[in-house]
């Protein structure tokens, strides 16, 4: 049942709100209206419909003293709104209808919304799923993080190589938020601390101002609405009037291109001191401003410091925010006058910690130097963390070490618990990355297998397959996704077969479509499509995929006449601006598919995509119609994955290694319905430890050293024998991430896969096993599990 706001809307009086905003709020008339203006007029007037709740959730919370959940996170990557509040809501059809009625498309309006650019990839969208998950579960929460300007880029190929240039989302005005302008907090920057009185005292040299961008999050069926607050950095002088005056024009302005860059790009390149620097004021500028809402509402209620946790609970996504431990000690000793040590536990109290990798190198790390001349009170404060902690725990690990100031750590110490991301993930944090502290601290780390939110990732963006499911279980299942296991009795007959495939054949067409409209290109929505979609990074292995593409085209030219399952390699994905070897295998991947995509002898039967700038609103598009997932990272480095659970869920099969979340994915789904190849985490240590693993494993494979060597001869770049000597040679010489000696299993476990696509009603039993089988994946269940085991958190539904 829907909130009482919305119950009683029809096509007629949601027509009539869209022409009072087409007037009032765009001063459009409907003959001169464009795309832009019935675009704006139906956000407003869904928002409309979202105050109330948004509004009784406050009174609700106040009224019940409930606890507040606070998640801190870099990226929120929420995607196009206009669609996923009108299904919260349940309004899309009558939307659809109102906007008929004025002789406008809906599809053609929603497609105009653009992207909001706030993250990049799984973190992001991780972080916009929960709060999907809290909103629907009637949790009090807030998300916070940073309102870019820019957000990361928008990736352009120039003859195959990304190029990026800055996104431009907020161009037009966004329609969803709420500026509070008098919601701003100062964020200083450098100086040096002094002590007065017995007090530290921060004397900063740079200030800005974080003000406050409010949107709405609403739950299903429009219950409960909970909010992102986004912080945008302003000067504290908006223009200097008197270097105005004295013709310095650019000097005038320097206050606010000082804020103005702070949030203006979603993670500057730090390979450079200065893009150190900024990175470091972002996240301490985001989580500072946070910590200063959260305890201003808190004393606002009246509430004794000394219980704040009973009150509060944030939640630090990754190591971005961790400066929050020692920026909430500080403002509890030099603001409130709490003992430090007091302080400390007071903090530890309300903080969790989420890790997300297992790689050393992106638990960030700051030059101690840097730290200290950018936060210099904050450095104290870590230095007194590190001896209480050394004190108490009796460990000899150290948050500041070596010259660097070590954020893992810190999060680590200064959180009650600390989270997994998967059941694998979680064990191998106990065993590597936090081996030492899950010794001193045996009780902090818990787990919390990721999910996703079905709302958006089947039932808003898969149609086809949402009504299929309704019709054969049901509609409950979009906020109790464990009724899937119904599918499980429908697999094996012919008619729910037909129409699984049917659904599965118009998702493809409409790939198709939008592919030939968007990039003019054209693929055969009969061949198996085969996706790879996930930021480019070399543990997940996108360079292992594109080489076994040229494998599988060389197999075809040896053999033109085989019998060959016709197949579209999808990729999509971003590489981080300094990232030269992830933007390498971009580069190969557009140059491979180049030449592949004009070849006579295989082009009907092989083909490479890589559509530019992949986002979610591409993902809803692309997900629908996977026949086949890969999860190919190196076993041991994927921390959970959740794109692994959207393909599954939209009946994807997975090929994949046992690594993340696809060990439960598997288990869930069952094995005969995975594609499992590659070593195992622990093969792979060993693997390791031979030397020289990498040449071995190619001089033992003819097929790959043949690959390699056609890279190397300039096949597939114009004859430039060198473009890839890098990719080629770390391949031979390093491998880390063990491409080389998982490739033939991982081409042999293709060739499977060819065999059991061909055969359609086995292929069509396995894809809808996965989707009847992923209903532990809810991002719902995620949340019932932070919320007892971690937050100590209650909905505060009825």
């Amino acid at each position: 049942m829907l909130n009482r706001v919305t119950e009683d809307i029809d096509a007629q009086t949601l027509e009539a709100s869209i022409l009072r905003h087409l007037k009032s709020s765009l001063g459009k008339d409907p003959a001169h209206a464009t795309t832009y203006d019935w675009r704006m007029s139906l956000a407003l007037s869904l928002r409309d419909l979202v105050i109330e709740p948004w509004f009784e959730t406050t009174r609700k919370t106040y009224r019940t003293a409930g606890k507040r959940v606070y998640y801190l996170s870099m990226e929120f990557l929420i995607g196009r709104l206009i669609e996923d509040v009108g299904m919260n809501l349940g309004l899309n059809e009558i939307a659809a209808q109102a906007l008929e009625q004025l002789g406008q498309d809906f599809d053609h309006i929603v497609s105009d919304e653009p992207d909001a650019a706030l993250g990049n990839g799984g973190l992001g969208r991780l972080a916009a799923c929960f709060m999907d998950s809290l909103a629907t579960l009637s949790i009090p929460a807030y998300g916070y993080g940073i309102r870019y300007e820019h957000g990361l880029f928008e990736q352009h190929f120039e003859n195959g190589e990304q190029v990026e240039t800055a996104e431009g989302w907020l161009a037009q005005k966004h329609a969803w938020e709420f500026e509070r302008p008098e919601v701003r907090y100062p964020i200083r920057f450098g100086g040096h601390v002094s002590e007065s009185d017995g007090h530290c005292v921060w004397h900063a040299d740079e200030t800005v101002l974080a003000v406050a961008y409010d949107t709405p999050v609403v739950g299903w069926k429009g219950k409960w609405a909970n909010t992102l607050r986004l912080w945008s950095a302003k000067p504290l002088k908006l223009f200097d009037l008197e270097a105005f005056n004295r013709g310095d024009y650019v000097g005038a302005n320097a206050p606010e291109r000082l804020a103005r860059t702070i949030s203006r790009v979603l993670y500057p390149d730090d390979t450079t001191q200065e893009g150190k620097e900024l990175r470091l004021k972002q996240e301490y500028f985001f989580t500072a401003a946070s910590i200063m809402d959260i305890l201003r509402r808190f004393i606002a209620e009246g509430h004794d410091i000394d219980t704040l946790a009973d009150h509060v609970a944030i939640q630090l996504n990754d190591t971005h925010p961790a400066i929050a431990g020692p920026e909430l000690v500080r403002l509890l000793t030099d603001n409130h006058e709490v003992p430090i040590d007091r302080a400390i536990d007071i903090a530890r109290d309300c903080l969790g910690y989420t890790n997300h990798t297992l790689l050393p190198e992106a638990l960030e790390r700051w030059p101690e130097g840097l730290f200290a001349r950018i936060l210099p009170r904050h450095h104290r404060i870590i230095e007194i963390i590190q001896d209480t902690h050394r004190f108490v725990s009796g460990s000899h690990v150290n948050i500041i070490e070596h010259g660097d100031v070590k954020m893992g750590e810190l999060a680590f110490v200064m959180a009650h618990k600390v989270n997994g991301v998967s059941a694998l993930h979680s064990d191998l944090v106990k065993e590597t990355v936090f081996a030492d502290l899950h010794r001193a601290y045996p009780d902090r780390i818990v787990n919390q297998t990721n999910g996703i939110t079905p709302r958006r990732w089947l039932h808003s963006c898969n149609p086809a397959l949402r009504d299929l499911i309704d019709e054969t279980i049901g509609t409950g299942w979009a906020d109790d996704l464990e009724r899937l296991e119904g599918l499980k009795a429908h697999v094996d007959d012919a008619g729910f077969q037909d129409r699984f495939r049917s659904a599965k054949a118009h998702n493809k067409a409409r790939l198709s479509q939008w592919l030939l409209k968007r990039d003019g290109f054209r693929v055969d929505p009969q061949a198996m499509f085969d996706v790879q979609i996930k930021r480019i990074h070399e543990y997940k292995r996108q360079h292992m995929n594109i080489l076994e593409t040229i494998a599988l085209w060389n197999d075809i030219r040896d053999n033109p006449n085989g019998d060959w399952t016709p197949r579209v390699k999808f990729f999509g994905g971003k590489a981080a601006p300094g990232y030269v070897l992830a933007k390498s295998i971009i580069h190969l991947i557009n140059d491979v598919g180049r030449v592949i995509n004009s070849d006579p002898v295989t082009r009907d039967l092989l083909q490479v995509v890589y559509p530019e700038n992949y986002n979610v609103s591409m993902a809803e598009i692309v997900i629908p119609a996977s026949d086949l997932s890969e999860q190919i990272s190196t076993a041991g480095k994927e921390a959970s994955g959740t794109g692994n659970m959207k393909l599954s869920l939209n009946g994807s099969p997975t090929i994949g290694t046992l690594d993340g979340a696809n060990v439960e994915i598997r288990d869930h789904v069952g094995e005969e319905n995975f594609f499992l190849f590659g070593l195992t985490a622990q093969e792979v240590v060993e693997r390791r430890g031979h030397a020289g693993y990498a040449r071995a494993a190619i001089d033992a494979s003819p097929r790959l050293k043949r690959v390699l060597g056609q890279i190397s001869d300039g096949v597939f770049s114009h004859g430039d024998h060198h473009r890839y000597d890098a990719l080629v040679r770390n391949l031979y010489e390093h491998d880390y991430f063990l491409v080389t000696c998982d490739f033939d299993d991982f081409y042999a476990t293709q060739r499977r896969v060819d065999g059991a696509y061909r055969d359609v009603p086995a292929w069509t039993r396995m894809a809808a096993m996965n989707t009847a089988g992923m209903g532990w994946f809810s991002s719902d269940r995620t949340i019932r599990g932070y919320a007892r085991d971690i937050w100590n958190a209650e909905s505060l539904t009825d």
